[in-house]
């Protein structure tokens, strides 16, 4: 398969590349920063420059005879402090790259057979006592509106010869980076412990069956519409720390309180660390995904 690939060199993505390249794959990676036409370290992965702002360009000519696209553009969720400027900035470059796939997916002369979105499970909301899956309706806060609208603009694709699927990921577990890395850190250095109350509900997913479960939807014709990329085992946030304190030989016994992350992180906090949700992978086990990973302590163990 050809398969197209925004947001191919970040955490997630530089492994899904990797795999499908592996896998015999052509894939073209669009990304800010490649040279036109270069080649990665395999020969299976072609750069190709672009500009995500809603527009579409020279690079669009690579939709056509692509199989396949997967789209994971967006600027980082908690790498800084929400500003109302990052915000937008969230939003928008989330937008503006959907419009700009979807602009050039329906000009292409071959329409791909399959369209895979990124969008998070932020889209249900937050709760301590409710339990979501793909049938769920949507939240009420920052991230549920961005989901919201992000999943809109992806819905645009939608056509008889083209499955669209949201794949509202959760929190990826996996080496070299990502959340674990940043959870990791404070128990290194013998002070780590549940954050706020620890009843937050946490819903996981490590990244090899991240990877393993975009390729299944990239060929299995009975995927559409939303997917949630978590593993069938959520766990309150003082057992995450437990599990991770354990594979890290440290004690987890020192909280932090959320008033003090409240003050560093401000509406962040709330929004991705002392609330959560109980989100289950429902389609991914109707349609028979096996995970590797089930439980979050073998998940830990293996990225860490």
């Amino acid at each position: 398969m050809k398969i197209l690939v925004t947001g191919g060199t970040g955490f997630l993505g530089t492994a899904l590349v990797a795999t499908l390249a592996e896998h015999g794959h052509h894939v073209v990676v669009l990304s800010r920063g490649g040279a036109s036409g270069s080649r990665s370290a395999s020969s299976s992965v072609t750069m190709v420059p672009w500009s995500p702002d809603g527009s579409v360009g020279v690079w669009t000519k690579e939709m056509d005879e692509a199989d396949a696209i997967v789209n994971l553009a967006g600027a980082g969720i908690a790498d800084r402090r929400w500003t109302a400027a990052r915000k937008r900035e969230i939003l928008r470059s989330r937008i503006d790259s959907t419009r700009s796939l979807v602009s050039a997916l329906r000009a292409a002369t071959t329409r791909p057979r399959v369209f895979i979105s990124g969008s998070a499970i932020g889209y249900y909301g937050t709760s301590d006592v409710a339990t979501f899956d793909e049938s769920s309706s949507a939240g009420r806060d920052f991230l549920a509106d961005v989901c919201v609208q992000w999943e809109a603009a992806a819905r645009e694709a939608a056509h008889p010869a083209c499955r669209v699927i949201l794949l509202r990921t959760g929190i990826v577990l996996g080496p070299h980076g990502g959340a674990l890395a940043k959870m990791a850190m404070p128990f290194r250095m013998f002070a780590g412990g549940p954050v706020g109350s620890g009843r937050q509900w946490m819903s996981w997913i490590h990244r090899d069956d991240w990877v393993a479960l975009v390729e299944h939807a990239l060929t299995d014709a009975r995927i559409d519409g939303p997917l949630n990329a978590v593993a069938p085992g959520p766990v309150v946030n003082r057992d995450f720390c437990r599990a991770l304190g354990s594979a890290l030989h440290r004690p987890s016994w020192l909280p932090t309180p959320g008033f003090a992350l409240r003050a560093v992180l401000g509406e962040l906090a709330d929004g991705l660390l002392l609330q959560g949700q109980r989100v289950l992978p429902s389609r991914a086990q109707v349609v028979g995904f096996g995970f590797t990973y089930d439980d979050v302590q073998s998940a830990i163990l293996a990225a860490i």
